[in-house]
């Protein structure tokens, strides 16, 4: 890519400067780029808590309020001003913002997340309590305001898969669904490849995966979200040489109590974080991602560079990616789940993973946008 053209002074709007998360990372990154093009950028966020790229200047707005209504609403006003004050060319938003020229929606609407996510909590008091709390949250509805103003007023809109763009016509449906930008998150192709068959059984010696077991592995953090509880229940309807191992998440002890109701501890392992992730990933047969909502998972995308068979919800941008037949509707389903992943066993492992070329993905159709916004201003 060509150098830019002139420089110009440029805002990204995030409420965090951090490296850590995936949202978090991504305005980290971009800043960079843009700030290497010869830009002027400025990092507008209510707290820093890394040092900057080279060339980006932090804009630190502080946090104000005890309570979540307050914190939202005081950042959505506080970035709004900082932006008038600093009069700058261009406005990159990633935040819950009310004006900016090209805005990243990373997650689908805050109203398609609660009708989608409430089947992940088990029916009964546990489900109708979560629902009542998100309903009753003041912050919530701050958002939902928000969202309603800032897709109005936004010219550029860009998502990050084209599920989450189908999601948000549907809560907006002023919007133009052939003019929001689709633009995926792109794995690292080096850092997740596939090994050589010597390799991957040395590897799954050293996690003492035993030569007839079959490895069905997952990663989440949200347990509840990403179906933990169907897929310990479906680990009850596969037979005796198939095991579940979980990366990340907190606190599995519900889990855990699950499986031993089940008869089927010892076949769940917990393994918290997991810090070489392509290696949890090749030593897996295959890997799923129950997902009650995901806007573009990650983790089924670097299984699949891996190596790995890869299945997943359809309420999950990145399944996109994926065979049909790989593909299952309902993440509570145990039954059916349970038969894919008996079918997708058996199935030969995937080859190198290839990016499709018209696909958009990474941060340079970003860079694209906005110097190209920068040249019809």
């Amino acid at each position: 890519m060509e150098t830019a053209g002139r420089q110009a002074r440029l805002a990204v709007t995030m409420p965090r400067l951090s490296r850590y998360g995936g949202a978090e990372s991504f305005a980290w990154r971009l800043s960079e780029a843009l700030a290497a093009r010869g830009h002027k950028v400025d990092f507008i966020c209510a707290r820093c808590e890394t040092d900057p790229p080279d060339g980006v200047e932090p804009v630190v707005l502080g946090r104000f309020g005890a309570f979540r209504l307050v914190k939202v609403l005081w950042f959505a006003y506080a970035a709004d001003k900082a932006c008038r004050k600093g009069g700058y060319d261009l406005v990159f938003g990633m935040g819950k913002t009310l004006n900016q020229d090209i805005l990243r929606i990373g997650g689908g609407p805050i109203s398609k997340f609660w009708e989608l996510s409430q089947r992940a909590w088990p029916k009964g008091v546990a489900r109708s309590f979560k629902m009542l709390r998100r309903r009753l949250s003041p912050g919530n509805w701050a958002i939902h305001l928000i969202d309603r103003i800032r897709m109005k007023r936004t010219p550029r809109i860009v998502c990050v898969s084209h599920l989450v763009r189908d999601w948000l016509v549907e809560a907006h449906p002023s919007l133009n669904k052939d003019a929001i930008d689709v633009v995926y998150n792109r794995p690292d192709l080096e850092r997740f490849s596939p090994i050589g068959g010597q390799e991957r059984l040395r590897l799954r010696a050293a996690y003492l995966i035993g030569e007839d077991q079959v490895v069905v592995a997952t990663a989440a953090t949200n347990f509840a979200l990403k179906g933990i509880r169907h897929l310990v229940g479906m680990m009850a309807l596969l037979p005796e040489n198939f095991v579940l191992h979980v990366a990340g998440g907190r606190n599995p002890a519900r889990y855990e109590r699950m499986a031993r109701e089940l008869d089927v501890a010892e076949r769940v392992r917990f393994l918290g974080r997991v810090d070489d992730m392509p290696a949890f990933y090749r030593a897996a047969d295959v890997f799923i991602l129950a997902t009650f909502y995901d806007a573009c998972s990650n983790a089924v995308l670097e299984a699949l560079a891996c190596g790995c068979r890869s299945v997943s919800s359809a309420l999950n941008g990145s399944a996109r990616f994926l065979p049909p037949r790989w593909v299952f509707q309902d993440p509570a389903d145990e039954k059916a789940m349970a038969a894919l992943v008996r079918r997708v066993a058996d199935e030969p492992r995937p080859g190198p993973f290839q990016w499709p070329e018209d696909v958009r993905s990474g941060l340079d159709p970003y860079i694209e946008m906005v110097e190209r916004a920068l040249a019809e201003k």
